[in-house]
Formats: structure tokens, sequence, C-alpha cells
């Protein structure tokens, strides 16, 4: 510890500092102020003020995710604490890096009902990594060290400290970040070398493999989506990507099947559903890329590499689980691969390809672009065609048909690229994940591709992205319904529009000048490269407002509960085969 006494607040200063932090996302409040007088008080860290709490944890997110950092949060006591809940699930759910700083009351008054108080430690248990409630403030910053080990080793994920008003205004001493190290927190980072082999050997056995990886590559770094390319290339086998694994290999690699789960292709699906040997690297097998899991991948094995050993063996019984980082478990597994001169089994795989490309021959992308409406498809497009070649492009997105069809149609070549909401669903994202973005890499484009409904949800951070002068760009697929909610409205409650339609729309174009940004819109296909092409060059703050196709719906889709060889293709499949409340495929 350092001899001299200082406050709380300046203590947690000088711990985000020694952490690398720069920028953090906030909103003040009676139980925080000390920190924020203390922020006030120095040059070092930006703060950043959002329109809401819940707006600063996306923002954080979209920092963390497409730098690799940890995200950072100040937010008060009482509705602080829990406007910060949905952020702080979404970042469980999608293994992103934040350490939230939320103020307390004081601790005599813990427990009486004071005001802005809650049970904030109580509340945020199931949806954070960890949590800490400081009571001493010779403990901040061991705590502070703490939680940023914690949150970004192993699997990553949120941490909350709180903080009471009494602990940041008191006096204590420093503990430097050298003298702190978790006693008791290790996450196996090296895969088990008999294990390993194991793998290998089933890998070179296998006569329909395929590779199906998820987040957990991205957040292993760039070295882990290198090595999963090389596996690819070296192996010959297929690759398929989860929603969050986007751009853990390139789109154009011509092993890419694309994604796969409920909204993915139609060869990824039912190569995954056809395999003999699965290989999960990084993914968790949630419920969107399983289907139903009595008729999940019924005839393969299955390797399950992944750094959360309670992730191996739960949702999925496998036969080879490696607890490891990613990027050293690919590395040695290569290294094995070479060392016995395996050879994949070229005949069988062979054979493999020709069935792959014959279901990649089914074209289940295609849509028709006819006409003067244009198509969300198409929209989606032109954008990836019109900012395709640059390097410094980063889409982010809310939730709905619009996310769906940006996964499907925006060609990812490269990870932290794309950024969605994944496990928990959650609209309002994109806008504020963008902000955070744009923070972190002022000079890029950033784009938040919208849906009308979803846009509505944090609108209200539009203000800072004025405040801050960030040339955000919002591309909104306006409907003008809740999309996928009237898609499965359509195909599972007899087309009962119950609550989907968007009946008091603002004009976009006026909101967005109301906000000192520039409004444009497209209403008919021949608008369309042109409102792209302005809202690109457009060196401020852009909401561009695409009027789509009212009824398109996306596909193929699994119905909840299907299986991949019960994927609908289109309106047609729908047709023929019913859908039953329940979501089962009616054969």
């Amino acid at each position: 510890m350092t001899d001299e006494p200082m406050t709380g607040a300046k203590i947690l200063l000088k711990a985000l500092m020694d952490q690398g932090v720069t920028d953090v996302f906030g909103y003040p409040g009676g139980a925080i102020l000390p920190v924020y007088d203390e922020l006030f008080q120095q040059n070092t860290i930006r703060h950043i003020l959002v329109r809401q709490e819940g707006g600063a944890v996306h923002a954080a997110e979209g920092y963390a995710r497409s730098t690799g950092k940890v995200g950072v949060v100040f937010v008060t006591s009482g509705p602080g604490a829990t406007n910060a809940v949905t952020g702080l699930t979404d970042a469980l759910m999608d293994s992103v890096p934040l350490v939230c700083i939320c103020g307390q009351v004081p601790t005599h008054l813990i427990g009486n009902d004071a005001f802005q108080e809650c049970d904030t430690t109580g509340i945020t248990r199931p949806v954070t990594k960890h949590n800490y409630l400081v009571k001493k403030t010779n403990d901040l910053a061991r705590v502070v060290h703490e939680a940023f080990y914690v949150a970004r080793s192993g699997r990553p994920g949120p941490v909350l400290i709180d903080l009471p008003k009494d602990v940041s205004q008191g006096l204590g001493h420093y503990t430097p970040l050298d003298a702190v190290a978790h006693r008791t927190y290790r996450p196996r980072v090296e895969g088990d070398p008999g294990k390993i082999r194991e793998a290998v050997a089933l890998m070179a056995a296998a006569k329909r493999p395929i590779i199906y990886a998820g987040g957990g590559v991205i957040n292993s770094g760039d070295r882990a989506s290198d090595l999963l390319t090389e596996l690819a290339d070296l192996t010959g086998f297929p690759v398929t990507l989860t929603l969050m694994g986007l751009g853990a290999v390139r789109a154009s690699h011509p092993s890419f099947l694309g994604m796969l789960g409920m909204h993915g292709t139609y060869e990824a699906n039912l190569a995954m559903h056809g395999c003999d040997l699965m290989i999960a690297i990084g993914s968790r097998f949630d419920d969107r890329v399983t289907g139903r899991l009595t008729a999940f991948s019924p005839d393969s094995k299955k390797i399950h590499i992944d750094i959360d050993a309670s992730s191996i063996n739960k949702n999925v019984l496998v036969d080879v689980g490696i607890v490891g980082d990613v990027a050293n478990v690919l590395d040695a597994m290569l290294r094995e691969w070479k060392a016995q001169r395996y050879q994949a089994d070229r005949a069988a795989l062979a054979g493999w390809w020709d069935q792959i490309n014959t279901w990649r021959d089914r074209n289940c992308l295609a849509f028709q672009q006819e006409g003067e409406i244009i198509k969300p498809q198409y929209a989606i497009k032109r954008l990836f065609e019109l900012t395709r070649g640059r390097d410094d492009v980063f889409i982010t997105t809310e939730v709905g048909q619009h996310q769906m069809w940006a996964a499907q149609f925006y060609g990812f070549e490269k990870p932290r690229q794309w950024l969605t909401s994944g496990g928990l669903g959650t609209m309002g994202y994109g806008l504020p994940a963008a902000m955070g973005v744009q923070i972190a890499h002022p000079d890029a484009l950033v784009v938040d591709i919208a849906g009308e409904a979803s846009i509505m949800m944090n609108i209200q951070e539009m203000s800072t992205i004025a405040q801050y002068r960030l040339p955000v760009k919002v591309f909104i697929l306006n409907n003008e319904y809740m999309g996928m909610v009237r898609q499965w409205q359509e195909l599972l409650h007899g087309g009962r529009y119950s609550e989907s339609y968007m009946a008091s729309l603002p004009d976009f174009v006026k909101l967005a000048e109301s906000f000192g940004a520039a409004g444009l819109r497209a209403e008919k296909v021949g608008d369309l490269d042109g409102v792209i092409r302005e809202m690109i060059a457009t060196d401020r703050a852009v909401i561009a407002d695409i009027r789509v196709d009212k009824n398109e719906n996306c596909f193929p889709m699994i119905p909840s509960g299907a299986a991949h060889n019960e994927m609908l293709l289109g309106p047609a499949d729908k047709a023929e085969r019913p859908i039953s409340e329940e979501g089962m495929v009616l054969v």
C-alpha cells in the first residue's frame, strides 16, 4: 500500500488509470458524486455522458467488443443500478468484459430503505460474472484490480462494484496493481494434451466433418481467428459460424458455409445435421443453433473446445471436451496434426463437399428485387457492396428481422467488425453500441443497422451522439412493423397481428435534424444507392430512413422446436409444411 492516504474516489480513479482506462460511459447521481468530483479534477480519463444508464452499458459493450479492452461504466444507486441491469445481462450472455462502478448509499444506511437505495449486489448477482460490495476504503484498489482481472480472464463478462458513498469519501491507502493477485480464480488456458490428441485423431478419421465456431474465437483474439482459418485450410473441412462468431473466418473463404441456426443457411444447417464429426470451437450450443435437441446432429461425434468448463456438456453431451483458451488449443491441435502427419480422408471429404455444394445450389438466400419497393435484403446487400473493401467499417444492429438480414447479407471479413445482441436479443442495443464503437474508433465508419421499432428503444442517445459530435450512421429498415413479431404472428398465430404495428412513428428525417444530424430517406429502389453514398460521405451523424417492403419475411427459418432438416426456405415451404402453435413443423 502507498503511505499517503487519499479518498476512495481518488483511489478509484488511480486504479482505473493503472488499468489503462481512457474512456468511461456513465450518468451521475447523488451516491456517486464524489467520484464525479474527482473525475472533474483530472484529464487522463474521458467521461462520455449518456442519456440513460442502459445506454451507458451498451456503449461500453460496443467499446469493449470492438477493441478487446474492458469497458467501464459509472452509474448511481437505485434507479441508476436497475437501469443498468439489461445491459449487464446482455454482456453476461454475450461474454463481454465490463466493469460497472455503481454508487450506493452510505454503509450505515444500507438496508434502511434510504433514498435511491436498492440491493444492487442482490439484484445483479444473477446477471454478472461477479460483484462486490466495498465496505472499507482500504479495500477499494484491490477490488478494482480484481474486478478487471475477473472481467477479462477466462470467459469474459461483466463485473459490478457497489461503492457506498462513505467509502468513496473516506480516506484510505492505494494498493498498486502489481501487488494484487486473485487468490482463487485461475481459469485454465492450456488444453489437456491427451484430449487434444484424441480430438485430432477423430478429425483425421472423419468422413463428414464440420467446424462450428462461435464468439469465443473472437473473444480469444485475432490470433485465434488466424489459427481457425489455418485449420480450415489445412484440413479442408467446411466451417460454419454462429451469429456471434461472424467474422472469425472471412465470409469470402471458400470453406465458409454461412451462418447456422434459426436463420442460417440451408447448407450450414444440413451439414450440421448430417455430419459425422462436429468440432465446436468457442460456441455454447444455444437453442437458436441446436433446434430440437433430440434431433440435433444425431449421427455425429462431437468435440467441444471452450475456456468455460461449465459450458462443456451443459446443453449437448460431447465425446471430447477440451477446456482452454481457443487460440492455445487450436495452436496445439495444429501442431499435433502436423506432428502426426495426418491427412484428411480426401475421397470421403470430396464426396461430402459434393453433397454440401448440392445444398448450396439451392441458393437459400435468393430474393427477387422487382419493382420500386425496396426489399430489405437488397438494402443490406447494397450497403455491403458500397462499403466493401474498407478496413474501417463496423456494423452494429438492433434486434429483429433487420438483424438477421444483416447477418445473412453483410459479408464480414474480419473479427470485431460485427456487434450485435445475440444471447439476450436486446432491442435498443445497436445505437448506443455504435456510439461506444465510434468513441473507440473515431475515424471509422460505424453503421447501426436498425429497425424502426428497435431504434426507438434508445433513441435518446442521439443526444449523446450530438454532444460528442460522433459521426454514427443509423440505417433504418422501416417496414412499420415489429417485423420479427409480425412474422411469428403470421406463421404461428394465424395472422393475428396483435400490437405489432407501429402506428405513430416519428418523421425520422426531422428527428435526425432536431439532433443536429443529417436525415435521409429512400422510398424506392432508385433512391437507395444515392442515400447510402451520401450517408457514407457525410461527416456527421446520419439517420437514413429506408422504406422497405412491409410484408417481407426472413427466411430460411427453423421454427422453434424443429430440427435442422426441417427448415422453411420460403413462403411456399410454409404453405406446404404448416407449423403448430408450439412451433413444430407438421409433416
